[in-house]
């Protein structure tokens, strides 16, 4: 019996030393609590750290930067466009005790941030035009440089941008949690979209922008096409005019060249002239009459004078 009480004794002991030993890593920081109330400053050194076991509890909140990521919300701008707004943020515990004292975990931290940063964009986007939402500067934008035509866009000018609001809710955002122990570091958009059926909308309307254009350039190189083959047309009524006024001028040329030579053959005796002339009289016979032709030929013709002297 008494080494049954001895063995009780030791697991007490044993639970009463491991109970009151905690560890405290390089990314927590740790609140004790006596009966559910903090008790000293927050445990912020990393390694071994004694309580009083079974009356103290520690409660460990991490030390590096969280995250918050919000979930889409359809938005109003001040210009009565609907659209979702997707956001995110970073944030961390500066003051554990503060934070333990007034949220307790990161569950209600979370909440309560969900509360904040959400109420903080509505108010934002609903007091911006939907223009000053999803444009930073005033920039010049891109000219459409195409050969065709020269499209000239320009856009309407802004006061803020999305950068200067993004700023607005991030410096109203940390106005509202200096009293809850934690710090907003940062906030972004992650997404900015329209709702499903205005978003529908703007598809429709740069698709038929884009066929417009489709349609110009077609109706552009149909024109292009049409003139090109215009000039090729007339260059080939050019060319065969060219060959057809180049082959009659050799025509000429030849037949100016045979009569020369005719006539050079008739000068040169009275023989050859005579031959020259039979041969012309045939030549003539030959094409103007035919076999059953019939002809009546006077003394006094060329044709009844070859044939008198050839006899």
């Amino acid at each position: 019996m008494g080494r049954v009480l001895l063995l009780v004794l030791a697991i007490i002991v044993v639970a009463s030393l491991l109970g009151g030993i905690y560890v405290v890593t390089e990314v927590e920081q740790v609140i004790i609590t006596q009966f559910g109330k903090p008790v000293g400053d927050p445990v912020t050194a990393p390694g071994l750290h004694f309580k009083i076991p079974f009356f103290q509890d520690a409660h460990s909140f991490d030390k590096r930067f969280l995250e918050w990521d919000g979930a889409p919300n359809e938005l109003t701008t001040k210009d009565k466009r609907f659209i979702f707004v997707d956001t995110l943020a970073r944030w961390r515990i500066t003051d554990p005790l503060l934070y333990f004292q007034r949220l307790q975990d990161e569950r209600r931290a979370q909440s309560r941030l969900d509360d904040i940063l959400e109420g903080e964009t509505r108010n934002a986007i609903a007091n911006h035009d939907l223009v000053e939402v999803v444009r930073t500067s005033n920039r010049e934008p891109a000219q459409d440089q195409s050969s065709f035509e020269q499209v000239q866009t320009t856009l309407a000018p802004i006061q803020d941008g999305r950068e200067a609001i993004r700023l607005e809710i991030l410096a109203k955002a940390q106005d509202r949690t200096t009293d809850l122990g934690i710090e907003i570091l940062d906030v972004q958009f992650k997404r900015i979209n329209y709702v499903e059926d205005v978003r529908q909308k703007v598809y429709q309307r740069m698709i038929a922008e884009r066929v417009r254009i489709a349609d110009r350039y077609r109706s552009e190189g149909e024109g292009e096409a049409a003139r090109i083959s215009g000039e090729r047309e007339r260059e080939l009524a050019r060319i065969e005019s060219e060959a057809y006024r180049t082959a009659q001028e050799i025509v000429g040329r030849s037949d100016a060249s045979a009569t020369e030579i005719y006539a050079g053959a008739y000068d040169q005796s009275a023989d050859a002239r005579s031959f020259y002339e039979f041969l012309k009289t045939m030549e003539t016979l030959k094409a103007t009459a035919s076999s059953d032709t019939s002809i009546v030929l006077s003394t006094d013709g060329e044709f009844y004078r070859f044939l008198k002297d050839s006899q």
